[in-house]
């Protein structure tokens, strides 16, 4: 791990806003030399190995509900819906057990695991209330582990090179998110209307997955929030059990940023939809529609370290915002009346730089703006607010698409988007703390 809480000259300084360590003084993220913590390596690994078992489930999933069950975009967009937006259940209760405990790993765990058992149940769906209810399991499991691990990794990393820590984490989450409908197309290509044998792969990857992080991965301390009561006001204070989130509203820097993220998440269209309108579009063959998932995803690992590098540079709230801009390109070009493999290859392009641009950079924000303490809480809030936001986009998105039509659905999200994003750039400057360096 490299924390530090001194300076080189020994004397005392207050802790920092954030639970990661404070940059040496008169030095930024261009100064200190990058190291990778191997904590953060083997989560990387285990996010890795863990997405091709949820990927290649999620890049078959829409035309197993539309094509193999029948069923309509309302019905989809409902379980569109559940996959955003049900870890929300659970992620902030996770983050407070993670603080509270001061064991990550173990809550992270329990998460990873609970995804483990619901891919068994993808061995036995066979309708709407089925799939309904796995994909809830699985995304609670989600919930319960990804604030968790995030913690991790900012303990484990260099706070000059945050955002760059989880860029590294990222690239090689997407790695696997890469791999995943990569399987999925050689499955079905192989084996037309295969997909039980993709839902088999998936389950060995998630086992694979658990077993790396019990195994392997450290049960790192990080600070938690009894350290950080003891600091303030000695032992023996207790707090009360869930004032988990809603505080965090009232945290200058935070505050904007959980209204900004939700603001834009509300407004950002699940990637099964954006996938459908492009095949609905261009009617290409259904075996070839994982490798929309694939394309996505290599463009995301390409361009996740060096846009966490640009944004521990210049600052995160740009790179953030910019990422927003690339998908509101994307919905445009999607609703193009023309199509071919290069409108396509451009959305592609355009949705995976949003994702580099945005995923491991909240974060690495949240973390940083979240008070000494609260470290996976803060970072499981902003989650919560992405996820609940875009719960409702996938939601309303089918019923938009139902009412009016494809093409219109997405000129009509992208003109709201355009305006939200405008809004954003007069909510975010106030964030302070958005640079390594500040």
């Amino acid at each position: 791990m490299y924390i530090s809480l001194s300076d080189r000259s020994g004397g005392k300084r207050d802790k920092p806003k954030s639970a990661g360590p404070a940059p040496v003084d008169g030095m930024s993220a261009v100064d200190v030399p990058f190291r990778l913590s191997p904590v953060i390596l083997w989560l990387g690994i285990v996010s890795m190995v863990t997405d091709v078992s949820s990927e290649s489930v999620a890049a078959v999933l829409p035309l197993y509900i539309t094509g193999f069950l029948g069923l309509g975009t309302i019905a989809f967009g409902f379980i569109d819906a559940i996959n955003q937006g049900a870890s929300a259940i659970v992620r902030i209760a996770a983050g407070w057990a993670a603080d509270r405990t001061g064991h990550p790993k173990r809550v992270a765990l329990a998460g990873y695991g609970l995804s483990m058992l619901a891919r068994i149940g993808f061995l036995f769906a066979g309708g709407f209330w089925t799939i309904a209810a796995i994909v809830t399991g699985d995304r609670i499991g989600k919930g319960i582990r990804t604030a968790p691990r995030d913690a991790l990794i900012t303990v484990s990393a260099q706070p000059e090179h945050l955002a760059r820590s989880f860029g590294v984490h990222r690239m090689l989450d997407n790695i696997g998110a890469a791999a995943g409908p990569m399987i999925a197309f050689l499955v079905l290509l192989m084996i037309p209307n295969g997909f039980s044998t993709v839902f088999v792969v998936s389950l060995a990857f998630a086992v694979i997955g658990v077993a790396v992080l019990a195994l392997v991965v450290p049960d790192l301390k990080a600070p938690g929030l009894r350290d950080a009561q003891s600091a303030k006001t000695g032992p023996g204070t207790e707090r009360r059990l869930f004032a988990l989130s809603w505080g965090h509203f009232k945290e200058p820097g935070l505050g904007r940023l959980l209204i900004a993220a939700g603001l834009l998440g509300i407004l950002t269209i699940g990637d099964a939809f954006i996938y459908l309108v492009l095949q609905a579009r261009d009617s290409f063959a259904v075996q070839w529609f994982p490798l929309l998932f694939v394309g996505t995803n290599v463009v995301f690992l390409a361009f996740a370290i060096p846009l966490g590098r640009l944004a521990d540079r210049v600052g995160r709230v740009p790179v953030f915002i910019g990422g927003h801009v690339a998908l509101l390109a994307c919905y445009f070009l999607a609703a193009l009346p023309w199509g071919g493999l290069w409108s396509t290859a451009g959305c592609l392009i355009l949705l995976g730089a949003f994702y580099a641009a945005t995923d491991g950079v909240l974060a690495a924000l949240a973390a940083q703006l979240t008070p000494h303490g609260k470290l996976a809480m803060g970072i499981a809030s902003a989650q919560t607010v992405v996820a609940l936001s875009r719960m409702a986009a996938s939601a309303g998105f089918g019923v938009l698409w139902f009412a009016v039509g494809a093409t219109t659905a997405m000129v009509i999200a992208g003109a709201l988007l355009a305006c939200a994003v405008v809004a954003v750039l007069f909510i975010l400057p106030g964030a302070k703390g958005a640079k390594a360096s500040a």
